[in-house]
């Protein structure tokens, strides 16, 4: 049986890299160099959730980068919440470079995806709370203000998500979340990027900006308007949301915008592969 000691031993002096198992570091240099890729890239699933935002995603969910993941999720590998940070924190930047006339001082608020809290007391922490803490962290080291704004709530119990396809996820998740009180006003301080460790179907984080999106509209610096807005997928002239999607919380219409949509950015560390074919020529 391990002491207490040996766990804060690991912590500390970790026992092996969380990506290759290399002993006595908690990330070697390859396993770094798989978290940060060749660069944060937009990231779509396929097929995408209605009202899912743009997405980033640092690098790809696979070998290391998903031993990483996994160790920090469901192992307890706390000190890797530091390099997943940096990695988290580049996919925001890249999602910001894409804003025409952003404000670099206008503060960038981190609403970080929450975990059930099922999974909280399983775990023993909310991993992209965690991670969302580091990456705005980082954010400020390189000069952007930053912070996390964790104000989604579970509003009722969800079933796993282990096992079920896309549309499936997008019914358990459906009118999960909720903005809790007072937090509307947070939301209304800066530019907001959702956030999460991973994404798979995109349906925690249409979820997530659905529940944004309801509390109403989002607006900083006297003005009220869309942080990040664009054109809904009929317009791009790609294959409209079926039924389960329209269920799970459309994306309404911005008054007076006609074609466009209120939309919240949203950053990853980790996507499937297939997921980056959008960067594709």
């Amino acid at each position: 049986m391990r002491g207490w000691w040996q766990d804060l031993t690991d912590l500390v002096l970790p026992a092996e890299c969380g990506g290759c198992g290399r002993s006595r570091t908690v990330l070697c240099p390859e396993c770094r160099a798989a978290l940060s890729g060749p660069g944060a890239s937009r990231v779509r699933p396929v097929p995408e959730p209605y009202g899912l935002p743009v997405v980033h995603a640092a690098a790809r969910y696979a070998d290391a980068v998903r031993a990483v993941l996994l160790a920090h999720k469901e192992r307890g590998a706390l000190a890797l919440a530091a390099p997943l940070g940096a990695a988290l924190a580049e996919a925001v930047r890249a999602g910001l470079r894409q804003v025409p006339d952003a404000d670099a001082e206008t503060p960038v608020l981190l609403v970080p995806v929450p975990s059930t809290r099922a999974a909280v007391r399983a775990r023993g922490h909310d991993p992209a709370r965690r991670i969302a803490l580091a990456a705005a962290g980082q954010l400020r080291r390189d000069g952007l203000p930053a912070r996390v704004v964790a104000v989604l709530r579970q509003r009722r119990a969800v079933a796993d998500q282990a096992g079920l396809n896309s549309r499936q996820r997008l019914r358990n998740l459906a009118g999960a979340l909720a903005v809790a009180p007072g937090g509307a006003r947070l939301l209304r301080e800066g530019r907001v990027v959702l956030v999460d460790d991973l994404m798979t179907t995109g349906a925690s984080l249409a979820e997530a900006a659905r529940a944004v999106r309801a509390a109403g509209p989002i607006s900083y610096d006297g003005a009220t308007t869309a942080v990040y807005t664009a054109v809904t997928r009929e317009v791009r002239g790609e294959q409209a949301a079926g039924p389960a999607e329209r269920e799970a919380g459309g994306m309404p219409g911005v008054p007076g915008m006609a074609g466009t949509a209120d939309v919240i950015h949203a950053a990853v560390v980790a996507a499937p592969p297939d997921a980056f074919e959008i960067n594709r020529n």
